[in-house]
């Protein structure tokens, strides 16, 4: 599903903002192994713009900082989620906090499923 003009145009504007907790992720996913699908950053789907995704899994991860737990947005992940979903895609969230603290465990989680998955 192509985005419109406008989600592409911001997906490549975050793609050269990200936060350091997502720069830290995509060190270690873009260090992709042999034989297991990759993932692009800040990819446009539809009107969102996801963290990262995996195309050949219809995998979502994003990584949420502390606003998605105030105000409307739960309500709004909640809304975008209900819509990937119904795209055919599965969305996994982590904390930055868990991301700052660990990259390395959250990036093993996701290989761990990637894994998983592609068996």
């Amino acid at each position: 599903m192509r985005a419109p003009l406008l989600t592409e145009k911001r997906a490549r504007s975050l793609r050269r903002a990200m936060t350091p907790p997502e720069t830290a992720l995509w060190t270690r996913l873009r260090a992709r192994r042999e034989g297991l699908p990759s993932f692009r950053r800040q990819h446009p789907i539809g009107p969102y713009i996801l963290d990262f995704y995996c195309a050949r899994l219809h995998l979502a991860i994003e990584v949420d900082g502390l606003i998605h737990g105030t105000g409307q947005t739960p309500v709004h992940d909640d809304r975008r989620d209900a819509w990937l979903r119904s795209q055919g895609i599965e969305v996994i969230r982590f904390t930055a906090a868990d991301v700052l603290k660990d990259a390395d465990a959250v990036a093993h989680s996701i290989w761990t499923l990637v894994l998983y998955r592609t068996r």
